[in-house]
């Protein structure tokens, strides 16, 4: 008697299919197709433009073999059933499949799992659903749109600017964002402002504390120049300084929503260093399944690209449950928390959470990877801490007055954490208010000026974009989707159209050659309100309210004739990228350097090459601010290989030190490690011994009541005469041999 016949399941990858395979029953084979098993020719256009924009797909070389297996298995099953991804891409692969393996409609079943419990996994093969074609057309027409653009452009910039060379729709537009952002700050223009801040000690000898000038009149002031600091200095040096107000109040903080995609994206980079890329790598596994002991294989999230806000009852009344059971009621919000998607999004997944409340980071923790713990850590956070109640502050403000000038000193401590206890979201820029402890101080109470504190600093021009803040500025601008951002800047980065400078992003020169050429003779493509409604119809034919091809159609008579007027007016002309000086000096002949890429990335070479073949690496920012005038602090190598950090101004920092040979030093250096934060009394950068290993952070600054001194900072000095006694030791040693 022949065996009955099996269903078949397909999926992208073979984790997602050993965890599915683990909840159905034997009447069910599930196999990875490996992803796209049929795709657009890479050697030509591959799209019949004559034709009405149809594209000539072909099976994937490489994949031969799995394609030959599918065909063998699909043949024999009962009912074929089509797992992959529930976004456009994952509905057109399974399109491909279906048309690949030769499916009739009542064989191909599509099924999706926003996660894969047993749950869902079991629910949803029991409702599959026919190939959704809108959305594989919206995927459809997304390819072809970026094959056009990357086929047809990409030629012109190998012949006018450099071999290997690429354009695309989204990516020339995110280039563009980091350029337009380098030219703001190259014609910003900084402006002088002053702080002055005042020390303060009491009667009771309570404790200090430090405030910072207000303004007069209970008006805020400005302090633009030296001379108006003086003003203020000089009309108060001689009065009484009171207390003028003391404002007790309380704050509440409300917890961040549940993590989309690029939100995810963006606190992964901050708070863990991952780029994009990496991050849905690790979301993917957590998502497609891991083996968790006494659970089996479990996918621990929910889908991981999405663009909704939308949690399930289900969800939110679990993590209600939890947040009680382990932590008390008070710390429970006492309703669910609905977040508003934004609009123009998808919304057509849940945010991303643990598909499982009860496996919290501990519980899992062993069976994870140090980077799976750590981003499941963060997803599992963000969750429960958005259902939980709000962190609660006591916040006190004090005014001090003299001859009716306001220093103004404000303290939160906190109350109740709230969801605080649980997560805490990171911030790209600290503030550099000074927040030290306030002693207990009443109204009309006298209080004495011990010191005042003038300081100059000037506005800086906007930050270069990092990872983190180059997605929220897409995402807010409407350029892409979710499943793009990550591919994107791995793209431009790899293009060597942007770099990495520490954590910012930098357009080199070929970015900026390349993004003008794009905006001379192809404005449309650059454009970001024009990419941005490029999305939108993306989206209407997602909803059937476009034709595809209509779309394609559409564009390609304006880009066509752009594509030919660049051709003629280019002809004969060969771009020059000019090279990008740096400002560092050849050691060997002094000529300034410049930046070249290698094999093994981009470095600093001597531009006499060949006559001088010097080279060396090149500087990286460093996080935190100069102490003494708010610049960016580079890390640097001495000519012994000693590595330190300095100002980026250089000799022209106002900084001043003193060497060991007792010759002056010109410009802030320093051979600790400027860190990511500040100091919580006077809001200057805090720095550490380099090293491995958890290393205590301090201030530097000698006027703040923090500041650590030289001998408390950690490293270790042996003492001077026992190196000379063990030379002599061994000398003698070897004369006697």
């Amino acid at each position: 008697m022949p065996s009955a016949k099996k269903n078949l399941v397909i999926v992208e990858s073979p984790a997602k299919a050993k965890t599915i395979e683990k909840y159905l029953g034997s009447d069910y084979k599930v196999v990875a197709s490996m992803g796209h098993l049929r795709d657009l020719p890479k050697s030509t256009l591959g799209i019949d433009i004559e034709n009405d924009f149809e594209p000539k797909y072909i099976p994937v070389k490489d994949h031969k073999e799995i394609i030959d297996e599918l065909k063998k298995l699909s043949k024999n099953a009962k009912t074929v059933y089509l797992a992959t991804d529930p976004d456009r891409e994952g509905e057109a692969i399974s399109w491909h499949l279906k048309e690949l393996l030769a499916l009739p409609d009542e064989r191909a079943r599509r099924v999706t799992f926003n996660e894969i419990t047993k749950k869902v996994v079991t629910e949803s093969i029991g409702k599959p659903r026919d190939i959704d074609n809108n959305l594989v057309d919206a995927q459809q027409a997304r390819r072809l749109l970026d094959r056009l653009v990357g086929y047809k452009l990409s030629p012109l910039l190998w012949k006018k600017i450099r071999r290997g060379l690429s354009a695309g729709r989204v990516q020339s537009v995110a280039t563009r964002m980091v350029v337009d952002r380098e030219n703001e700050i190259k014609s910003f223009v900084s402006e002088e402002y002053w702080l002055l801040d005042a020390i303060f000690g009491t009667d009771s000898g309570d404790g200090k504390f430090t405030a910072r000038f207000y303004g007069k009149d209970d008006k805020k002031l400005e302090l633009r120049s030296e001379k108006e600091v003086n003003t203020v200095i000089n009309a108060t040096k001689d009065e009484p300084f009171k207390v003028k107000t003391v404002k007790h109040g309380k704050k509440h903080r409300s917890p961040s929503p549940p993590f989309i995609t690029s939100t995810l994206q963006q606190e992964a980079s901050r708070r863990l260093g991952m780029t994009p890329r990496r991050t849905m790598s690790i979301a993917q596994q957590l998502y497609e399944g891991v083996d968790i002991q006494g659970y089996g294989t479990v996918g621990l999230i929910t889908y991981m690209r999405t663009d909704s806000l939308r949690l399930s009852d289900e969800a939110l009344m679990a993590a209600k449950n939890y947040i009680i059971d382990h932590y008390g009621k008070e710390y429970y919000h006492g309703s669910f928390r609905v977040y508003k998607t934004k609009s123009g999004a998808q919304d057509a997944h849940e945010a991303i959470r643990p598909t499982n409340i009860e496996l919290s980071p501990d519980v899992v923790r062993k069976d994870l990877t140090p980077e799976q713990y750590r981003l499941y850590r963060l997803i599992w956070g963000r969750f429960t801490a958005c259902q939980m109640a709000n962190a609660v502050y006591d916040n006190v403000v004090v005014d001090v007055e003299a001859n009716s000038y306001i220093f103004r000193s404000n303290y939160s401590e906190m109350r109740f954490a709230g969801y605080t206890a649980v997560y805490e979201e990171s911030k790209d820029e600290e503030s550099d208010e000074p927040r030290s402890k306030l002693p207990t101080l009443e109204e009309g109470e006298r209080v004495y000026l011990e010191k005042m504190l003038p300081e100059q600093q000037f506005t800086q021009p906007p930050a270069r974009y990092t990872e983190a803040t180059l997605i929220r500025a897409m995402e807010e601008k409407g350029i892409g989707r979710p499943s793009t951002y990550a591919p994107t800047i791995s793209t431009i980065t790899s293009h060597e159209y942007v770099v990495k400078d520490g954590k910012y992003l930098k357009p080199t020169n070929l970015g900026e050659v390349v993004t003008q050429l794009m905006e001379e003779r192809f404005p449309d493509i650059v454009d970001l309100k024009f990419t941005n409604h490029m999305e939108e119809e993306l989206d209407e034919v997602e909803s059937g309210e476009l034709y595809w091809k209509q779309l394609l159609r559409d564009f390609y008579g304006d880009f066509s004739t752009e594509l030919e007027d660049a051709e003629k007016a280019l002809d004969g002309v060969r771009i020059k990228v000019p090279d990008e000086l740096s400002d560092e000096y050849c050691d060997v002949c002094g000529k300034q350097m410049v930046v070249k890429s290698g094999r093994f990335g981009r470095f600093l070479a001597c531009p006499a090459y060949p006559e001088c073949s010097f080279t060396k690496p090149l500087v990286i920012e460093m996080p935190g601010k100069c102490p003494k005038c708010g610049s960016r602090i580079l890390k640097r190598t001495s000519k012994k290989g000693n590595t330190y950090y300095a100002c980026e101004r250089g000799a022209d920092c106002p900084w001043r030190g003193t060497a060991a040979d007792g010759s002056e030093i010109k410009g802030f250096m320093t051979w600790y490690v400027p860190t990511k934060d500040n100091c919580p009394s006077c809001g200057k950068t805090l720095f550490k011994p380099s090293g491995r290993g958890r290393q205590k952070s301090f201030c530097i600054n000698e006027d703040c009541p923090e500041f650590v001194p030289e001998d408390k900072r950690g490293y270790k000095k042996k003492p001077a005469e026992k190196k000379p006694a063990a030379k002599k030791k061994t000398t003698a040693k070897k004369n006697k041999e």
